[in-house]
């Protein structure tokens, strides 16, 4: 979180996750009305509600997304239906109301500084809105909203709304990602010439009013060039990457971007020069691996070129097995260079042959959330190696998330009988009878994961959790202490919110485990549940 004080001003920025945790810890701790701000991108903003929905789930969310401008947000949060349910409202899409008022302005003959350096020569009519009717949003809305603003609009928040921005109880700031970038790139290229023209003209009016920090002028310079790459002026494009790079040599994406441009004008050696540069940056940056190798393919380097893709792939799969093979053939235009086909065909046999290749590209997918396609792999892994017992494992934990649960019980059936002190098999395994009402064959996977590893807690809070929901106050409680014990900070924070504990919540034995003042360790930050812990591969 931002702190106003400016006190850690010469401390590292948090982390996207340090940022999330504090978002978080913030939304927890708010009860009734309340304002947070968070900086991000349109992209970044839909992750980041998805994401809280699943941590707060307990909690009654609401997401209000503008494509048009507004005036009067006190009067559609009071049209909204069982609004007094609500307890997080996030708003998105305010940027239209601003953009509306820019080009108003620019039509009334407003100079580029006049409109673009927040001054209080105007303001727009959604911030007076916001400005005069504070005191009714805190006494009418017992409410914590959450403003998902673009950095341009939240710097008119600061400065032409302070009155209302100064009543914020936190600022977030989550720097727009690879993905958020390269789907700004696709808006670019889908828009049509005039439009196209009208957005370069604006930034390069932005540019001119010369009120901005070196890192905002980097950022657009990156997006003109980006726009002039659409437009397919390559030269003024990496002109554009290049004066942004001056300011600020550690900005992946213009690397990224440079690189493009430059393929495309087939300075092919230059171009990858520039995506190692951005790889040196961000060394997941999928895209910059694809294009990449794309690059080395057009110079003949094939073997380069398998391994750029096979980076790409680790860190986006986008298809497998059978699609993957045609994915990366399509991308190498192999068709036309025999001799690389068959190599490129060697090396994708050689790795599709290799179980623990196959559990690890399943293992990524599982992360993901692709579970018909890790269970694919996890399939091709026990084609070569019946034996696998961590792809038994895996493939149960894939079938497990698909719901079904007796298939994951037979694959973790399976992971047992070869390994019998596979300790992450038997938890899964007893997880997965409890919810199909096997109660006794459940505590006893538990027990015997617990036997196995009696210093993992995993197994420990599931069967607290089973007691708790039978009822029985004592062995839920004696279960869960020996949890908290060997990870204080994990389970306590898990008990806190679980609602397998609701029917003892109320109990001061139970309070006093989950009493931060009444143990050793405590964590503010990172709800978890039995079910993400679900699952291990190496």
């Amino acid at each position: 979180m931002v702190n106003f004080t400016d006190a850690d001003e010469d401390l590292p920025p948090a982390s996207p996750e340090e940022q999330y945790q504090d978002l978080l810890r913030a939304l927890r701790r708010r009860r009734g009305f309340g304002l947070l701000f968070v900086r991000c991108s349109p992209v970044e903003a839909e992750k980041l509600v998805k994401q809280v929905k699943q941590d707060l789930s307990q909690k009654t969310i609401e997401m209000l997304r503008f494509e048009e401008p507004i005036d009067n947000l006190y009067g559609i949060v009071q049209d909204i239906p069982d609004r007094k349910q609500i307890n997080f409202l996030f708003i998105q899409g305010l940027e239209y109301s601003f953009y509306k008022y820019e080009e108003t302005k620019r039509q009334q003959g407003w100079d580029s500084e006049a409109i673009y350096s927040y001054s209080w020569k105007g303001v727009p009519h959604i911030l007076n809105h916001l400005n005069q009717h504070r005191e009714r949003f805190r006494d009418d809305f017992k409410i914590c909203f959450v403003f998902l603003l673009r950095p341009f609009v939240l710097n008119y928040f600061i400065h032409r709304a302070p009155d209302f921005f100064d009543w914020r109880s936190g600022l977030f700031d989550f720097p727009s990602k690879s993905e958020d970038c390269q789907q700004e790139e696709f808006q670019h290229q889908s828009l049509n010439p005039e439009e196209r023209s009208k957005q370069i003209i604006a930034i390069q009016e932005r540019l001119e009013a010369e009120h901005h920090t070196p890192e905002e002028q980097a950022d657009l310079l990156v997006e003109l060039g980006m726009l002039l790459v659409a437009a397919q002026e390559y030269q003024d494009a990496i002109a554009n990457f290049d004066k942004a790079l001056e300011i600020k040599p550690d900005d992946h994406q213009a690397w990224y971007s440079r690189g493009v441009a430059l393929s495309i004008l087939g300075r092919l050696e230059t171009g990858i020069d520039s995506f190692d540069q951005a790889l040196k940056i961000k060394p997941d940056y999928h895209e910059a691996w694809y294009n990449r190798g794309l690059a080395l393919s057009d110079l003949g380097r094939n073997e380069e070129a398998i391994e750029s893709y096979d980076q790409a792939l680790k860190f986006k799969l986008d298809n497998y097995l059978a699609g993957y093979k045609r994915w990366v053939k399509k991308l190498l235009v192999l068709e036309a260079n025999k001799s690389g086909s068959e190599s490129f065909d060697q090396a994708l046999t050689s790795k599709l042959n290799d179980h623990k290749y196959c559990n690890k590209r399943g293992g990524d997918l599982l992360e993901l959330g692709r579970n018909k396609a890790a269970i694919d792999f996890f399939e091709q892994a026990l084609i070569i190696k019946r034996d696998d017992y961590e792809a038994w494992n895996n493939r149960g934990v894939a079938l497990w998330k698909l719901g079904q649960k007796q298939a994951a019980i037979n694959s973790y059936n399976q992971a047992v009988k070869i390994k019998p002190d596979l300790q992450e098999a038997w938890n899964n395994r007893g997880v997965a009878l409890l919810e199909l009402g096997e109660n006794k064959a459940a505590i006893n996977s538990f027990d015997k994961a617990i036997k196995i590893k009696p210093n993992d807690g995993q197994a420990w809070y599931n069967k607290a959790c089973f007691y708790a929901l039978q009822g029985n106050v004592g062995l839920a409680l004696e279960n869960l202490k020996q949890a908290i014990n060997l990870n204080p900070e994990e389970y306590r924070e898990m008990a806190k919110t679980d609602s397998d504990f609701d029917s003892i919540r109320s109990d001061q034995r139970f309070q006093g485990l989950i009493d931060i003042k009444s143990g050793v360790g405590s964590r503010e930050s990172g709800v978890g549940s039995r079910e993400s812990e679900v699952g291990s591969r190496k």
